[in-house]
């Protein structure tokens, strides 16, 4: 199953405005990054959303949110957000800033 081009375009129109956001395909997707760092991606009809260590637990209680495990090895501090966590722009501008706080946090792998 290719990704979900529609929510590709959600994310670029939630992004349009920051600097340092490029896209590459990736997890048979596709990944957001800000300075080299993957913020959001997309897997199927899924968000995939880097949150951190400190937000993993919390964003595994959100209804609809599961862990990243599209491996059999789940990737702490990464969650799936499912396409009802996200029906809103509401709800994916909400994803998207909390992954991009956690990866302001990283050094800069390199800028654009």
């Amino acid at each position: 199953m290719a990704f979900d081009k529609t929510l590709a375009a959600r994310i670029r129109e939630s992004l349009r405005r920051r600097k340092g956001i490029t896209d590459k395909a990736m997890f048979g997707g596709i990944g957001f990054l800000l300075n080299g760092h993957i913020v959001v991606g997309i897997w199927k009809d899924s968000l995939i959303v880097r949150v951190g260590a400190a937000e993993y637990e919390t964003a595994l209680r959100t209804p609809y949110v599961r862990e990243f495990d599209i491996t059999r090895r789940p990737m702490t501090g990464w969650v799936l957000a499912g396409p009802q966590a996200i029906e809103d722009d509401l709800q994916l501008d909400a994803w998207i800033k909390l992954a991009i706080k956690f990866v302001k946090t990283l050094p800069p792998k390199w800028t654009t």
